[in-house]
């Protein structure tokens, strides 16, 4: 904590910012000057008269907006949106006209005027809201890979090794979410489904309010897909093809059908193909070589259909579903070498995965005549059912090793509902509350043909009802937010029918926001939030189950959940139009600290067993700096550079270890413009030396390439991106625990991906933004 606040001191004493006084305040409602309908999002801009950007925003769902903190002068006030003809007068701000309400703007409708259009936040692929970091992913990010997870190691804080597991601040415990939904799919697996084209941004919420389930330390990872919603039929299309020395393919089609009251929209999208997964172990006390040759292949199709109807101006409801088919594993072999050929043992493998993940969510919205006052109910049902078929086969010296089958059949049904009320208090205030109930079966049945492994069946059963308020003002120019959820929390465990663990109890978990934001250039944010990690089902799952030739894998059903207290602070600094940088430090205090329990399987000596168990309690402490910038009309920058501290404790073997492991990450996004059709990328990461309980970790670099080139009047982008150019992305390490050793591992990184992308049809936006806001299951516990 005392290293925390040095930072905290440090950072504000080096900050300054420019002398103003911003006294004015502009507001306004934007409608469709024929349907007399709000038009959300829309852009406005306020230049000075010289033309130069001092400020900008965009129109809420209603379509009102409110922009403060305006200094004293005249302005040229604008309100441009996409397929609309732009609003434009003059505005004055003075001590004795302070507050301009500039009353009902209504858009004229206007044909192709997509290349007019600027959007403040286009200036930027980040925003800094008062409670998460948004990455609006544009192009750049869109060409450097065909999936979710090949574009995630760009986005700053986030990392994702080779086998896909993702982090957030150096910390696995984050929740995943498609438009604010669980979707009970690993989250590995779930970012290798997603196409980069499908994504609209990526929301970071590292500090989320009482307004959001408390699951996750590190936080939430929103993904938002992009949901068209023009007047009239639209869409966009987009396909590529990854060639390494496999061949990889991806597409989707986006479509959408607006009229009058109701809004039908749906995607469908597909992706198949092949990657090689490459592995060295060495134990130099064995004298042994272990050799991974996999191939991993997936198919996948998802479909999202739904429709908004829209009531009349105050009521809304919206229904979609969401479903996922993926099928595809691992098939190849693990080699035990040793220098006598005679003890050399081969382990075959074929693995299928063969799932259906099926959402169904319903919103029902109702806006009292009060503007912001409103309540929504909203339900999400998620279905997943997976079947999982291994085969196991050994050769050479097989000793007590026998051939085998194992089927393991998974079931996951989750409802939860939400009602949400909002109620404007005065001019500046606003209180939220509300209740959400949480139902979550689980049902696995595990059978195999092997005669030391056992058929089981593991029911998980957990009930959550939570009650949430908060309540925010701002005044001049400060800003806060104070909140708390209440949450009784239920969970049965059953092994073979017969129940083997049982918890219930209840928990409050406050939150606190203060933001101070002197004038348009500079903002500061105090965070504090109570976070809790339940375990994830393949951390409680006793059923046993072989990972490797000398590993098995099995969970704890009575561990405890960890429960972390959250701090930071943010400043944020804008250069004129030209870019930001944003600057943070974090603290993390972890109470029942759940980590990995390693050690050697008494009944098979030289083979070790992974678990999980609560420890003492752990803390964890960070800074992070994100900068993007203009430099001239041909060159941009985004870059980001992250250092964490965390202390790890564990049992490896009969030891207690504890590790005090300090990392860092720096990543450097380059936009270079040739010409208005022609732009060239340039990228590069790299991740320092760190440590965990079973290894040290070598670091970890690599650089990609890229250009894309819009044609068809801007309507097409063609895209050709080489990613890890120098073959380096390379995961190695040694010092292995208990077990000295060392290795590499190596996923087909070396890669050209060639995108293309076509947007059809055009007219007037008229969106429904929905809000969705839950956690996912964490499915920690497998090694593939």
């Amino acid at each position: 904590m005392k290293q925390l606040l040095i930072i905290i001191s440090l950072l504000t004493a080096a900050i300054s910012y420019a002398a103003g006084e911003p006294i004015g305040r502009i507001s306004g409602n934007i409608i469709d000057k024929e349907l007399k309908e709000p038009i959300p999002y829309a852009t406005i801009i306020i230049n000075d008269i010289d033309g130069n950007l001092v400020s900008g925003n965009t129109s809420n769902d209603d379509g009102t907006f409110v922009i403060d903190k305006i200094e004293a002068g005249d302005y040229i006030f604008q309100v441009q949106f996409i397929g609309y003809k732009t609003f434009s007068r003059e505005i004055s701000i003075s001590r004795s006209n302070s507050t301009v309400d500039v009353g009902q703007i209504a858009l004229e409708p206007e044909i192709a005027a997509l290349d007019d259009v600027m959007v403040v936040a286009e200036r930027s692929t980040i925003e800094q809201r008062i409670d998460r970091k948004v990455i609006n992913v544009g192009k750049d990010l869109t060409t450097t890979g065909a999936t979710a997870a090949e574009i995630m190691n760009n986005v700053p804080s986030v990392n994702v090794d080779q086998d896909g597991n993702i982090s957030l601040r150096g910390n696995s415990n984050v929740r995943v979410l498609v438009d604010g939904k669980p979707t009970n799919m690993d989250p590995a697996q779930l970012l290798r489904q997603i196409p980069s084209t499908s994504i609209k941004s990526i929301e970071l919420i590292t500090n989320p309010s009482a307004k959001y389930n408390p699951e996750g330390m590190s936080g939430i990872i929103n993904i938002v897909l992009h949901k068209n919603a023009n007047e009239g039929f639209n869409g966009n299309l987009n396909t590529g093809v990854t060639r390494g020395e496999n061949t990889r393919f991806n597409g989707t089609l986006d479509m959408n059908y607006r009229k009058g009251k109701v809004n039908f929209f749906g995607n469908l999208g597909t992706q198949f193909g092949e990657s090689f997964n490459l592995g060295r172990i060495t134990l130099p006390e064995e004298d042994l070589l272990q050799a991974f040759d996999l191939i991993n292949e997936r198919k996948s199709l998802f479909y999202k259909v739904g429709m908004d109807f829209y009531l009349d101006d105050r009521n809304t409801i919206s229904f979609y579903t969401n479903q996922n088919h993926f099928e595809g594993g691992p098939r190849g072999a693990m080699r035990l070498i040793f220098s006598d050929p005679s003890l050399n043992l081969t382990q075959n493998l074929d693995l299928n995965f063969d799932n259906i993940n099926a959402s169904y969510n319903f919103v029902y919205d109702h806006k009292f005549k009060k503007e912001d006052h409103k309540i929504q109910l909203e339900v999400n049902y998620n279905d997943f059912d997976e079947d999982e078929n291994s085969f196991f086969s050994y050769t050479g010296n097989t000793g007590d090793f026998e051939s085998y089958r194992d089927h393991l059949k998974e079931t996951r049904k989750d409802l939860t509902s939400n009602l949400d009320y909002t109620l404007p208090l005065g001019e500046t205030g606003k209180l939220e509350m509300g209740a959400e109930a949480r139902l979550l079966e689980t049902d696995n049945k595990f059978t195999t043909t092997s005669t030391w492994l056992e058929d089981a069946e593991y029911q998980y059963l957990r009930d959550i009802y939570s009650f949430y308020t908060t309540y925010g003002q701002t005044f001049e120019k400060w800003s806060y937010q104070l909140g708390a959820r209440l949450e009784n929390f239920t969970v049965d465990a059953i092994l073979n029918n017969i129940t083997v663990f049982q918890d219930e109890y209840f928990n409050i978990y406050p939150s606190g926001f203060l933001n101070f934001t002197p004038n348009e250039k500079n903002s500061y944010q105090l965070s504090y939030s109570r976070r809790v990690d339940r375990p994830g089902f393949g951390q409680v799952s006793p059923i046993r189950e072989v990972s490797t030739p000398r590993l098995t894998v099995m969970g704890n059903p009575s561990l405890d959940p960890q429960f972390t207290d959250s701090m930071e602070f943010n400043y944020t600094r804008n250069f004129n139009g030209k870019g930001s940088i944003t600057a943070g430090v974090f603290y993390r205090n972890i109470n029942d600290f759940i980590n990995q329990v390693i050690f050697e399987d008494p009944n098979e000596p030289g083979s070790l067993i992974l678990m999980f168990d609560n420890f003492d309690d752990n803390n964890s402490y960070g800074l992070e700096l994100s900068a993007n910038y203009k430099f001239t009309t041909w060159w941009s920058t985004n870059s980001s550079f992250e250092v964490y501290s965390q202390k790890q404790k564990g049992l490896v073997g009969t030891e207690y270890i504890e590790i005090d492991n300090t990392a860092f990450t720096f990543r450097t996004n380059h936009s270079f413009k040739a010409s208005e059709r022609l732009t060239f990328q340039l990228f590069g990461f790299y991740r320092s030396p760190a440590q965990n309980l079973q290894m040290d970790m070598k670091p970890l670099y690599f650089m990609n390439a890229g250009a894309r080139y819009s044609l068809l009047d801007n309507k097409a982008t063609l895209s050709l991106n080489f990613n890890d150019i120098f073959n380096t992305q390379e995961f190695r390490f040694d010092n292995g625990r208990p077990i000295p050793q060392e290795g590499r591992f190596n996923n087909e990184t070396q890669t050209v991906y060639l995108g293309f992308s076509y947007r059809f049809g055009g007219g007037k936006n008229s969106a429904l933004k929905r809000k969705n806001r839950d956690s996912n299951e964490a499915q920690g516990g497998g090694i593939f």
